[in-house]
């Protein structure tokens, strides 16, 4: 495993991540027409924002972009705070179905991500092993 990430690279996940969130929302508001105005898309964004700023930093995935568990856990905590703040705070209703088809948005966006920076990160430890200079 590489060395933890800090500072703008570790900024860099965490903003990686958000996007993840934002493309679910966007997605899931495009095929279930959710509504088109700002104030519908932050309706559904927050609570998996917020979730995310949780499970983000307490996960440590951030810091350790290529830790697979560390990556799970992050995406279990961040729907999980999600979806207690929709239930508890806006009132909806727990469909388990949502709860499947967010984690493995989440975990399928945040894995693709994760897996080409691995890729890249090994590419670049080849290079400067072959080429020394």
């Amino acid at each position: 495993m590489a060395e933890p990430t800090r500072g703008p690279a570790a900024r860099f996940s965490a903003l990686l991540d958000l996007a993840a969130v934002t493309a679910f929302v966007l997605v899931g508001r495009r095929s279930h027409d959710g509504g088109s105005s700002v104030a519908d898309f932050l309706r559904i964004w927050w609570p998996f924002a917020v979730g995310l700023a949780v499970a983000g930093p307490l996960s440590g995935a951030w810091r350790r972009p290529d830790g697979w568990l560390r990556f799970v856990g992050m995406v279990l905590g961040t729907v999980a705070v999600g979806m207690a703040l929709r239930v508890g705070v806006q009132d909806r209703a727990l469909a388990w179905s949502f709860v499947i088809v967010t984690a493995l948005f989440l975990l399928a966006v945040g894995g693709a991500w994760r897996l080409v920076a691995v890729g890249v990160g090994r590419r670049r430890a080849r290079r400067s092993v072959a080429d020394p200079a």
